[in-house]
């Protein structure tokens, strides 16, 4: 998803507001894998995920499935109806059902901890606007309330009431800065994200010639916190390099049209109501 820039002077009063104009495609490339190891960094999220018997919602066994859910997630969240949330949050329940810690587990977790639940949200909200602002530079500050407000989905979507959402930005950054500062990454997460940045769970031959370049933009993309965690490095020149590539892609995808932005969101949402339509499991 994108927040374009659009400066006050631009503007004499708030334009409407239509959530396509602003979701963008190019995210899920940039953002995804930096986004799962922030969720996964708060422990009992990490050790539910790297536990978890689930195993046909397992990125690492089946990754084609797993990012396929993940984006029918966010079209859903973002660009569906209530109903289309309210249907899939019934699919997603199915699954955390089984998501539970165990007497052998260091942590415990439950997939139903709306703290948890939380959490996620917060971090895929913090990781969209980190990557927009990147690729288009920043919104104003209208613009970015407002899409700040409409991301609550992103946790209603889930188990998260509507007021558990902090109120306001300034609020969202006190809520970040806090609980960024209780993600830490143990051995057994460490060795899921190693595999994650590494491309473990694709082919060898597309695994070679893309994870060096993948391991550098996603440690660009997360917070020093997490970087020091996994003791990855990152310059100011590295900095530098990733910001002029990223917004050299924006440059370019904001003169798409819509449909090709929005991309692949559109067309997992028309899957997902398609599946919906006929009766077939929608994770």
């Amino acid at each position: 998803m994108t927040i374009l820039s659009r400066s006050r002077s631009q503007r004499s009063e708030p334009a409407p507001f239509d959530i396509r104009d602003h979701v963008d495609g190019s995210a899920a490339f940039w953002g995804a894998t930096a986004n799962v190891i922030m969720q996964l960094s708060l422990a009992p999220v990490g050790h539910g995920v790297a536990e978890s018997t689930v195993h046909s919602g397992s990125i690492m066994r089946h990754p084609v499935k797993r990012t396929r859910t993940t984006l029918t997630y966010l079209s859903v969240a973002l660009m569906g109806t209530d109903a289309d949330r309210e249907a899939y949050r019934t699919a997603v329940n199915g699954a955390h059902r089984q998501v539970r810690s165990t007497a052998d587990s260091p942590v415990k977790y439950n997939a139903f901890d709306k703290n948890l639940q939380l959490w996620v949200a917060a971090c895929l909200y913090w990781g969209s606007v980190d990557v927009m602002r990147r690729l288009y530079g920043p919104a104003d500050d209208d613009l970015a309330d407002t899409f700040y407000d409409y991301a609550h989905h992103l946790g209603t979507t889930l188990q998260v009431p509507r007021e558990m959402w902090p109120a306001d930005r300034a609020a969202f950054d006190a809520y970040w800065t806090e609980h960024l500062q209780l993600t830490s990454v143990d051995a057994t997460v460490k060795a899921y994200f190693d595999d994650l940045l590494d491309l473990k769970m694709v082919d060898r031959r597309l695994r070679r010639p893309f994870a060096g370049f993948h391991r550098w933009f996603t440690t660009g993309l997360l917070p020093q916190h997490l970087r020091d965690e996994l003791g990855l490095t990152w310059s100011a020149a590295d900095e530098r390099k990733l910001n002029r590539l990223m917004r050299t892609t924006g440059t370019v995808t904001a003169r798409l049209p819509r449909p090709i932005r929005n991309f692949p969101f559109n067309v997992t949402l028309i899957d997902m109501r398609r599946r919906h339509r006929l009766g077939k499991p929608l994770i």
